[in-house]
């Protein structure tokens, strides 16, 4: 990691993501906000890495002390201990001596822990940077062949009895591996079949050749490389390698040139830092550094697991603003990330938070489904517990792991959710909370909410293109309201307010039997958004559609339900047919559009946001025409089952 990396706090120009592929709503589980208590304290330098068996964790990195939480004296330990993840207690017969950092911790398929880093000596021994050490007493298992001859080992991620290792070697047990190489877990021999060999250093300032992240796909048929490469067997392949390995291991048909521009060259030569697979391998996630520049530089980004070409773009894109992201851990729906930013969702922000920006310092956790920021914010502060000597807020978070019952974290900075916590932290599941799906009503039948002016709407049966009879019902909670729409057991709706900082804001109330309950501000991030100029809007698989007046588009930007946070950055659909300034009043029905218009008629078409032409205006069918029960010319149209 470079050094400049703890200045370098700027932002990046947004690039929008793709929008041809939609990613299903799934439900998630996500850990507390309130860091254990009882986690030990390490000093000095940082902690990179965590491991677990049974009920120790072992947890590696560059440092030169360790105390138990409460404790006030410290005693050495450098750079591997092991504790109990219940009461934090440290295992003192664990005890080995290693000459330097440790990068990554993996468990052998035998329960034995096998260490990369970058050390010369283990227990007295002359042993580079790869060794498998006994779990109970730190002792090494001198009959486990693997050995980093050639350089620093920096990933170890074991799959089945296969054992990946990634770093800046050249040569492994006495063979040719560059950067890359595959072992066999349980006795640590190479193994042949596997040479996949990554080179070629960026050419800017302090450059030099490796892979920083490694990700083995679940089923194991993928594994992906991010670092400072450019080239992998021979193809092309900037900072990014997708690698199948079914049969005999080969460089994927997959590369992106979102990884190419040198963004802040002279300080980040490279700026790929992590990536992570899914719980069920569908997708992985890239984090970056770097600056700003024409590139996914300080952001996170989705990628689809199934695509592949020359030219693929990520499903979506959060920056921060031009701060740092330098760890990742996708886990039960959850995208973790953790670094030097003090936004997300900051596309708009140099340095500085932007229309949209959300406060995040330093830790954040973003919807799987589009990459805002979810309901989750424990900060990187110590708050007003740092001791004497400790450090108030350094430049990387190293390591973010999902461990069996939660999540470990490890930095060079000594605060976890304003409170103190050295070098390290746990995020235990217990005290987390599940997310439910929240989307659309997903019936074929229910009812049109139709505005009707202050505290009133026409209520009117709506399936298959049929009405029923309007009904005037009084809703005394919803007024001065303009487009609204329905999400989960919930109404969303845009209201002026003179006194918000764009003169409008977006409520949300409980619709329950009907009635629509007393409205809150979705969120504080959102006053930036204009949200009485929408003409029309629903919602849909994390997708807030809408109309305007002015502009003949059907746009989109992302939203996440469990926070209400609109995203930053606008996007259009490609459509034909339709004079979207027209409309006036729009909803989601099982698969089609019902929209109102100035001429105070119901139209309803097809409506698919992954296809080439997601709407097709020809095909549209009159509904009704505006009567004196019902005039479909009202932004506040939406559809619900009660």
């Amino acid at each position: 990691m470079p050094a400049a990396v703890t200045s370098l706090t700027v932002a990046l120009t947004a690039i929008p993501a793709s929008a041809v592929f939609v990613p299903p709503s799934e439900s998630a589980s996500i850990v507390t906000a309130n860091p254990a208590d009882n986690t030990p304290h390490a000093q000095n330098g940082s902690m990179r890495a965590f491991a677990q068996i049974g009920n120790t964790v072992y947890a590696g990195g560059s440092f030169s002390g360790v105390k138990a939480a409460g404790a006030t004296a410290w005693s050495p330990a450098a750079n591997l201990i092991a504790y109990d993840v219940s009461t934090g207690a440290i295992r003192t017969g664990f005890t080995p001596a290693l000459d330097g950092a440790v990068q990554t911790l993996a468990v052998s398929p035998d329960n034995k822990l096998i260490v990369g880093g970058s050390f010369g000596t283990v227990n007295g021994v002359a042993r580079k940077n790869l060794v498998e050490l006994d779990p109970a007493t730190g002792d090494t298992v001198t009959s486990w062949a693997g050995r980093g001859d050639g350089g620093v080992v920096r990933r170890a991620i074991v799959h089945g009895n296969q054992l990946y290792i990634a770093g800046a070697f050249h040569w492994v047990n006495g063979t040719e591996h560059s950067l890359l190489a595959r072992l066999n877990a349980t006795t640590g021999a190479v193994d042949p079949g596997f040479q996949v060999d990554a080179s070629g250093a960026r050419s800017y300032p302090n450059s030099t050749e490796l892979v920083w992240g490694l990700a083995v796909a679940p089923d194991g048929d993928t594994v992906v490389a991010v670092g400072n490469f450019t080239d992998v067997n021979g193809a092309k392949r900037n900072q990014v390698v997708m690698i199948d390995t079914v049969g005999t291991p080969t460089v994927a048909d997959w590369n992106t040139d979102r990884y190419v521009a040198g963004c802040y060259s002279d300080s980040f030569p490279f700026y790929a830092r992590d990536v992570d697979f899914s719980d069920d391998g569908d997708y992985f996630v890239i984090i970056a550094d770097g600056g700003r520049g024409d590139a996914y530089c300080d952001a996170t980004a989705r990628w689809e697991t199934a695509d592949r070409g020359s030219n693929v773009k990520a499903t979506w894109v959060d920056f921060t603003g031009t701060d740092s992201v330098t760890s990742l851990e996708v886990a039960d729906g959850i995208v973790y990330v953790g670094g030097h930013f003090r936004w997300q969702n900051n596309a708009n922000g140099n340095d500085a938070q932007g229309a949209g920006g959300v406060s995040r310092y330093g830790m954040a956790a973003l919807d799987q489904q589009n990459g805002v920021p979810l309901n989750w914010n424990p900060t990187r502060s110590p708050g007003s517990q740092l001791p004497a000597g400790g450090t108030n807020w350094g430049p990387i978070m190293w390591e973010i792991w999902k461990g069996p019952s939660g999540l470990f974290i490890g930095q060079d900075s000594d605060g976890l959710g304003n409170e103190y916590h050295g070098r390290m932290g746990y995020f235990p599941k217990s005290g987390g909370r599940t997310i439910g799906v929240q989307d659309a009503p997903q019936a074929a039948s229910g009812y049109l909410y139709l505005g009707a002016g202050n505290g009133q709407v026409t209520k009117v049966a709506y399936g298959a293109g049929e009405l029923g009879t309007p009904a005037t019902v009084s809703q005394p909670q919803l007024t001065n309201a303009k487009a609204a729409f329905a999400l989960s057991n919930k109404v969303y709706w845009a209201k002026t307010d003179s006194s918000a900082p764009s003169g409008s804001v977006l409520n949300v109330s409980t619709l329950t039997g009907g009635t629509i309950g007393a409205p809150w501000v979705g969120s504080g991030y959102n006053s930036w958004f204009t949200a009485a100029s929408m003409t029309g809007a629903f919602f849909l698989q994390g997708r807030m559609y809408y109309t305007t007046s002015s502009s003949n588009s059907l746009f989109y930007r992302y939203l996440t339900p469990d926070g209400s946070v609109i995203g930053c950055t606008a996007f259009t659909l490609p459509t034909s047919g339709i004079d979207w300034r027209t409309v006036r009043g729009l909803t989601w029905v099982a698969g089609k559009l019902v929209y109102g218009s100035t001429n105070g008629s119901l139209r309803t078409v097809d409506f698919d946001p992954a296809a080439a032409t997601a709407v097709n205006g020809s095909t549209a069918t009159v509904v009704a025409t505006g009567t004196a029960a019902a005039t479909w010319n009202n932004p506040t149209l939406f559809f619900a089952t009660s």
